[in-house]
């Protein structure tokens, strides 16, 4: 199958690796172009311009990193819409705009194109596992007939939430219920700590019983070794919140919990946001 990605960040560069490895000949484009690099070694084919990925591949990803980015990629001067082809199908797996999402709909529906809304769950190690939930939003007979065994090769939970946006709503409701939980973990940890508990065998033992999870597991030992590296950027988890208070604003209701988290993790350094990862609000504790 002829695919073209667009977005070559942590995320985007493992699920090539998987379609690379799954035979499939793959296209990539990144506006930073060295970060190809990898995915070409294996056999990718690095583009030039993000409008030549219609003129290669039937199939086009793009995960970019905010709204302005997934606009300017599909409606830009240099935008998919300037050529693409009847029939071709284009999933954005960015987390974005339910709006934005179905206005890409609306207008690619004009030149008999289909797209989709599939943002995705799961971090860098559902990415390198190829073990992410996918949230989907878009036409479910295409989706069902031309897409789902596709994403079977780096998702492991796959559902359909209905037209174009309601990914986006269906993913944006998946970052609330981190948000707190980042907080959670990074509390139980700073309490701990502080009432000189041994950390390693604390956090492995809460992990398994009923305060565990993804987060927990994944996060609190990266706390522990102070590794900071971002599995997902502060900055694109502050972004997501963002979206998801616009749209709580929208419904016409309130998620304190969500405010509360959304400036706690914008109170952190810049260097912090733009440099390291999610785990890192256990520096808002270190004030």
């Amino acid at each position: 199958m002829k695919i073209a990605w667009i977005g070559i960040g942590v995320m985007g560069e493992n699920l090539v690796k998987h379609l690379l490895k799954n035979n499939n000949e793959v296209y990539v484009y990144n506006r930073t172009k060295s970060k190809c690099n990898n995915v070409v070694k294996m056999g990718a084919i690095q583009l030039e311009k993000v409008s030549d990925a219609p003129k290669k591949a039937d199939i086009i990803f793009t995960m970019v990193g905010y709204p302005s980015d997934v606009e300017e990629v599909y409606f830009g001067k240099d935008g998919l819409i300037k050529t693409v082809k009847e029939n071709q199908i284009l999933i954005d797996m960015t987390t974005s705009s339910p709006e934005l999402a179905k206005k890409i709909n609306k207008e690619f529906y004009k030149k008999n194109v289909n797209t989709f809304d599939i943002p995705v769950t799961g971090g860098d190690i559902g990415a390198k596992n190829g073990t992410l939930t996918v949230f989907v939003g878009g036409n479910e007979i295409i989706f069902e007939n031309k897409l789902r065994n596709l994403l079977k090769i780096f998702s492991k939970n796959i559902k359909y939430f209905g037209d174009a946006g309601n990914g986006q709503y269906a993913k944006l409701g998946n970052q609330i219920a981190i948000a707190t939980t980042m907080i959670s973990v990074a509390e139980s940890y700073k309490f701990a700590q502080k009432a000189g508990l041994n950390l390693k065998l604390f956090l492995e033992t809460i992990s398994t019983g009923s305060a565990g999870s993804f987060s927990m597991s994944s996060y609190s030992p990266r706390i522990l070794e102070k590794d900071f590296k971002p599995g997902f950027f502060v900055h694109h988890f502050i972004k997501d919140m963002k979206l998801a208070l616009i749209e709580c604003e929208k419904l016409n209701i309130k998620l304190p919990g969500l405010e509360l988290v959304y400036n706690m993790y914008n109170s952190l350094s810049n260097e912090i946001k733009y440099n390291e990862g999610t785990q890192s609000i256990i520096k808002y504790y270190e004030k």
